[in-house]
């Protein structure tokens, strides 16, 4: 087999870390180096992904992780806040909203992400708060290379920033100057932060874990959320078009911790995939991977055939259906049935030669599903939003938003094993609070505003997220950890690395791979947009390709050649005690690091 590859999988014995931006690959490997595991190295990444991906994630982010310590089972830590005691449907229907905006105070969830990274290093790391947070501390203060797609972000929400979000400009265009891709940004405001996080850590004593634990109160009981509680009391613009205050309170955020769950694994044969559950969307890689059992899902060359790409993207349709009806966080998600073989083996029957143009959830246990009514007055295609803010992270001239965040994989020497997908936070999601650096989330956004379905809006709940890290066992044990941003497409282009992955292809090969996904169910994101039939695919795939899949009555986007998709991934062959590493080309961005 002929297949193209970017850069070589690495291949060591030591340690090897891949994500979405080079500094956190390098400064990940740093702490390997230095002795430290893979739970340092990857919350050393996570802060680093904060200062230097800020379009795609912050401190006021959140954070699912999947992880695996040498010789357990792999284990889920929930770094995804809930909804602020006062995110109450009334609440919003009462200022005339049928959906929550995408952006600006009302969309804001408890941050998670320091929570969740610091719950980490504490019950699983050895190396202190200090050394963990320096680099990022370093960035921040000394400054580091401004991303292209960063300075871009910036110059499309500018009117925004000048007209409604005064301190987000004063942070992001200093002296009204837009920032030059390439050129060294600081944020000397969130280093500041972080010290006076520290300063508070260090005054426990020199215990580490004491340390850790004063920095996490110190964040949801002190300085922080007393700065998070006044400044939600003000009102700023937002995707409604209008200006609004927020309900996250300082109460919010100190009854609130990150948390441990078990994750939910999936057999197919020697390999295992291990998801998050369904208050995320990680399920819907199991639902989809159960209903292509079966199938010949070939490669020719390290490209999909086009009965593979439509074999896929029909099978998505159906998971992201149950998605829509299902999903959420309250107890009564018929998960287990939602992933079994036969159960896909009755929705598999759905799937034909020709491209489905309907969104089909299905009936688990013979219930019947329900879906929004935004969702059930029919489909609505992508629309321009005239305040200029925006509901994803990524923002076309158009208008048009596109998922993206940040993604870590980490494995170490002993078998340590962390997958990581922080998001939350974009420098665009809501106005910059001046005195701590950065700006809250808007991951409430996901939830439904109609009463009495699995992802309504409720106080204390989680929304039904899209961060979805991913983990695998084979023959039982940790073998491999992969993920990308993405928002919706997340768990598609992951379907995809991972189809290429078991068709013979390393995990560069895999990653390099063309890859695709469909549009066709609604997206998680204000304004909840959805095209049926609607099928974007990279134009590596081949012209042949497209073609037989515009025949077969899809709507084929030719996304470029080189677009879609942030994959990364590390894996660990026990038995060969070998470990390996790749990471997406894709942007210039990414990299992996190892030895």
């Amino acid at each position: 087999m002929d297949v193209f590859t970017t850069r070589p999988e690495l291949v060591g014995t030591f340690g090897m870390v891949a994500s979405t931006h080079w500094l956190a690959s390098a400064s990940a490997m740093a702490v390997l180096e230095d002795g430290g595991n893979a739970f340092d190295a990857a919350v050393t990444a996570g802060f680093v992904l904060q200062v230097v991906e800020p379009h795609l994630n912050g401190p006021g982010g959140e954070v699912p992780i999947i992880f695996s310590a040498a010789g357990a089972a792999p284990q889920v830590l929930c770094g995804q806040g809930v909804a602020p005691a006062g995110a109450s449907i009334e609440h919003y229907t009462d200022l005339g909203l049928s959906l929550i905006p995408g952006s600006g105070l009302l969309a804001a969830t408890v941050p998670g992400a320091w929570d969740g990274w610091l719950t980490l290093l504490r019950d699983h790391g050895t190396k202190t708060l200090r050394e963990v947070l320096d680099r990022a501390i370093g960035y921040a203060r000394d400054g580091f290379p401004l991303v292209e797609r960063a300075a871009y972000t910036i110059s499309m929400v500018s009117d925004l920033f000048r007209d409604h979000w005064p301190t987000s400009g004063a942070q992001w265009m200093p002296d009204g100057v837009l920032p030059a891709p390439g050129g060294r940004f600081r944020n000397p405001k969130l280093a500041d932060t972080w010290e006076w996080l520290l300063a508070a850590a260090e005054a426990a004593g020199a215990d580490r874990e004491a340390q850790i634990e004063a920095a996490r109160r110190a964040w949801s009981q002190g300085f922080v959320a007393a700065q998070i509680d006044e400044f939600c009391r003000s009102s700023f613009r937002d995707d409604s078009g209008r200006d609004h205050a927020g309900v996250l309170t300082g109460a919010d955020m100190a009854s609130w911790e990150a948390s441990y769950e078990d994750a939910l694994v999936a057999d197919f044969g020697e390999w295992s995939l291990v998801k998050p559950g369904a208050w995320t969307q990680g399920p819907v890689l199991a639902q989809q991977l159960r209903l292509l059992e079966g199938y010949d899902l070939s490669y020719v060359d390290g490209k999909p055939t086009a009965e593979t790409v439509h074999l896929a993207v029909e099978a998505a349709k159906l998971a992201f259906a149950d998605r829509e009806a299902w999903y959420g966080d309250v107890p009564d998600v018929p998960l287990e049935t939602l992933v079994s073989r036969a159960y896909a083996s009755e929705r598999r029957a759905l799937i034909s030669a020709e491209a489905s143009l309907e969104l089909r959830p299905g009936s688990p246990d013979g219930r019947e599903p329900l879906l929004p009514k935004h969702i059930t007055s029919g489909p609505s295609a992508l629309v321009t939003d005239p305040t200029g803010a925006i509901g994803e992270p990524t923002v076309e001239r158009s208008g048009v938003t596109r998922g993206d965040t940040v993604h870590v994989d980490v494995v170490d020497r002993w078998g340590n094993m962390v997958s990581a997908t922080p998001s939350g936070g974009w420098l665009q999601s809501s106005p910059t609070i001046p005195s701590l650096g950065f700006c809250l989330g808007s991951r409430a956004q996901m939830f439904w505003l109609d009463k009495d379905l699995p992802n309504s809006l409720a106080p204390g709940k989680r929304p039904r997220i899209t961060l979805s890290p991913s983990m695998a066992l084979r023959d039982g044990r940790p073998a491999l950890a992969f993920g990308t941003p993405g928002g919706d497409q997340q768990d598609q282009w992951q379907l995809g690395f991972w189809l290429a992955h078991q068709a013979g292809l390393n995990l560069q090969e895999a990653i390099d791979s063309p890859m695709w996904h469909s549009n066709a169910f609604p997206s998680s994101f204000y304004p909840r947009a959805w095209t049926p039939g609607e099928l974007v695919i990279e134009s590596r795939a081949g012209a042949a390709v497209l073609e037989e899949l515009r025949s077969r009555g899809h709507q084929v986007v030719d996304a470029g050649a080189w677009t879609l998709g942030r994959m990364s991934a590390v894996a660990r062959d026990a038995a060969a005690g070998l470990l390996r590493a790749g990471a997406n080309p894709r942007g210039a961005q990414g990299y992996a690091a190892g030895r």
